[in-house]
């Protein structure tokens, strides 16, 4: 397995990036069979996560990732957790809010998609 630390970062660069940028080219990361749990509701397959993350309230984004944590998720094939803390800076609001996210990676090919993704921003 290729060092899952580095596949993690280059994941994540990519993914928050893309976000930011436009969201709707996510799209080719997931599945039908990818299930996004958006703040506790649960949302299953492609369509479904792209109309979810381009109607969100805000019009400008940016992630600041401050911890990235990996592991391998399976024995047998060269999956990965990925979890993410972190700030967003929604549209010009000088108030970042705090978020945890949290990805399962399958292979596919040469590349990864997201199988599982979890996220929640945190209250204090």
């Amino acid at each position: 397995m290729a060092d899952i630390n580095s596949i993690a970062k280059q994941f994540t660069d990519f993914y928050y990036q893309t976000f930011d940028a436009n969201r709707a080219n996510l799209g080719p990361l997931y599945r039908e069979t990818s299930m996004l749990s958006w703040e506790g509701t649960p949302i299953q397959g492609v369509g479904a996560i792209v109309e979810k993350i381009t109607t969100l309230p805000f019009q400008k984004v940016q992630h600041k990732v401050t911890t990235l944590d990996a592991q391998p998720s399976s024995p047998t094939i060269a999956s990965l957790i990925v979890s993410v803390t972190g700030l967003l800076m929604v549209d010009d609001s000088p108030n970042p809010l705090q978020f945890s996210q949290v990805f399962q990676l399958i292979p596919d090919g040469s590349s990864y998609y997201v199988y599982n993704d979890i996220f929640r921003l945190n209250y204090g």
